[in-house]
């Protein structure tokens, strides 16, 4: 009877320790999306490293969903769990997308403050890094939800400056096109920290 109860009752901390694995994978995948935008040379090679870690990201995903439809008692709400899992998927899927897209489209060169874009994403990742390893403080938790909202402002202003500077600077349609995706994709993973950051915040609200 103890090995089942074991099995049905497991340790508090291994969601939380999932998910820190989850956020440090996410910001691992947001620095590599920055390197190869530093060094923009075997461009190929560094989007399959990025869909390495991508896919590390998924196999934590289907671990933290397997443990959930396996075990009874959950050490929050099995919703949040859930959403927690999910919305952090979101932002590695996104890392991963911006990257392939500078394979499936071909580009040569890097656009000036595409790179800044990134780094701002980068930001949001070390953030959400932070907010998961404090999400048992609840000072601490909404102290980083402040900052990730913060930095998603910044990272919309400058997203909405790039795409006016394409149009006033690009004059092929084709590659306004391609361009306004790639700075959208980013700043989408960007507004997926901020939803992280949201599903934290009714978490430790609710435990207050």
């Amino acid at each position: 009877m103890t090995g089942l109860l074991q099995r049905f009752l497991p340790r508090e901390d291994d969601y939380f320790i999932l998910f820190a694995k989850q956020a440090e994978n996410i910001h691992r995948g947001a620095k590599a999306l920055c390197d190869m935008l530093a060094r923009y040379t075997a461009v190929y090679e560094q989007v399959q490293n990025i869909k390495a870690i991508e896919h590390a990201g998924d196999e934590i995903a289907h671990t933290i969903i397997m443990k959930l439809n396996q075990t009874f008692i959950t050490p929050i709400d099995r919703e949040d769990i859930h959403e927690l899992c999910s919305t952090l998927d979101d932002v590695i899927d996104l890392i991963d997308a911006a990257a392939s897209r500078f394979v499936l489209y071909r580009v040569d060169e890097v656009r000036p403050g595409t790179a800044d874009l990134a780094n701002i994403l980068l930001g949001a990742c070390a953030e959400v890094t932070a907010v998961i390893h404090a999400i048992e403080n609840r000072d601490e938790a909404l102290k980083h939800c402040i900052e990730i909202n913060r930095v998603e402002n910044e990272s919309d202003r400058l997203c909405r400056t790039l795409i006016a500077q394409l149009f006033d600077e690009e004059k092929d349609p084709v590659q306004i096109i391609k361009w306004k995706e790639i700075f959208e994709v980013i700043e989408t993973a960007v507004d997926k920290c901020e939803d992280v950051a949201n599903v934290v915040e009714g978490v430790v609200l609710k435990s207050a």
